[in-house]
């Protein structure tokens, strides 16, 4: 019953979408290009697919060669117009993951504009040592014509089985993946058969030149968020852990706590979620519960609880979160990189 309510709207978006793009092809919208080379970081769904990872892990190999800055719209934002990201900032105001970015790498320069024509001619303006610039989640914005087009891809979503919002995941028109250079296919299985690899590069490549690449995320012990205060460090195998997460796609992560540890309880928000005093007394609800458990949670939900003042300390003494990163399946990662680097270099 819900499907035939949400299909008529699933149509006219995807005519609204369609149509936004032939304003672009037409040239009534125009895309604009920069003289400076922009590596964009995007998708075509809602929900987590790991661009963050992505550009923290492009971030930290381009910085070997360039000045690097990243620009990102800042999604979930009080805030409007271009800000400079600093590691005090409140992710209130510059949005969560520009600040988990800034905090990896202080060095960069990371700044939000949600008009990213607007940011990039800011950027320059103000730092124009920067000769590099990584663009969060643009590939479906338009307005500016990156150079390189990185698109996640969710292997656990995939692309020609999905629907358009709201009846599945899909924000953009799969037609347009013939604008990526690059395909990065996240949450692979870690023994991904040869078959579905060969299936996904047939639905992915429209273009000779794309590349795919399969990766999966690999998570690390988790780290205490205060460490002064923390009861045990680390945690040991089985240790009873209630997972919390505020992220687009929150089951691999409760997965993988759930290949090491107990998870007695999950606690999951929505995306972008902002933190309140209810949440807290949630999580000492839960802790009271389940006596001797900790509280996981991810490193973009850990950025929003740094307000050492914000946080009861009976959370604050138990309260970790899970590092993780992006791992090429078949040792791909200096591949992908190097070719990337080429394709910046070059015309």
């Amino acid at each position: 019953m819900l499907k035939c309510l949400l299909a008529p709207v699933a149509v006219l978006y995807k005519a609204g979408v369609m149509f936004r793009h032939r304003l672009f092809d037409w040239g009534i919208l125009k895309s604009e290009k920069f003289d400076i080379p922009i590596i964009c970081i995007g998708n075509i769904t809602v929900g987590g697919t790991g661009k963050t990872p992505m550009a923290e892990m492009v971030i930290d190999y381009m910085a070997q060669h360039y000045r690097v800055a990243l620009l990102s719209r800042g999604y979930g934002r009080r805030t409007k117009g271009y800000l400079e990201v600093r590691e005090n900032s409140h992710y209130r105001d510059v949005g969560d993951e520009p600040l988990q970015i800034k905090r990896k790498f202080p060095a960069t320069t990371v700044v939000v504009c949600e008009k990213r024509a607007e940011g990039i001619r800011r950027l320059r303006a103000e730092h124009p040592e920067v000769n590099l610039i990584v663009m969060d989640d643009g590939f479906q914005h338009r307005y500016v014509e990156p150079k390189i087009n990185v698109v996640m891809i969710d292997a656990t979503r995939p692309v020609q089985h999905d629907r358009m919002l709201p009846l599945g995941t899909l924000r953009d028109l799969p037609e347009q993946l013939h604008r990526a250079h690059y395909f990065i296919v996240t949450k692979c299985p870690e023994r991904m058969a040869p078959i579905d690899q060969r299936i996904l590069r047939k639905v992915l490549i429209q273009v000779a030149y794309q590349r795919v690449y399969f990766t999966r995320f690999e998570s690390f012990m988790p780290q205490p968020l205060y460490p002064d205060e923390a009861l045990r460090e680390p945690l040991v195998q089985g240790q009873s852990v209630i997972a919390l997460s505020g992220i687009g796609n929150p089951r691999p992560f409760v997965q993988s706590l759930a290949e090491r540890y107990r998870v007695v309880a999950e606690m999951t928000l929505d995306d972008h979620h902002v933190y309140k005093v209810r949440d807290m007394h949630a999580l000492e609800a839960l802790l009271a519960k389940h006596p001797g458990a900790v509280v996981v949670t991810t490193e973009k939900d850990a950025v929003k609880m740094t307000r050492r003042e914000k946080i009861p300390a009976s959370v604050r003494k138990v309260l970790y979160y899970q590092p993780i990163n992006i791992s090429f399946i078949e040792d791909s990662a200096t591949d992908f990189l190097q070719k990337l680097e080429e394709d910046v270099r070059g015309n």
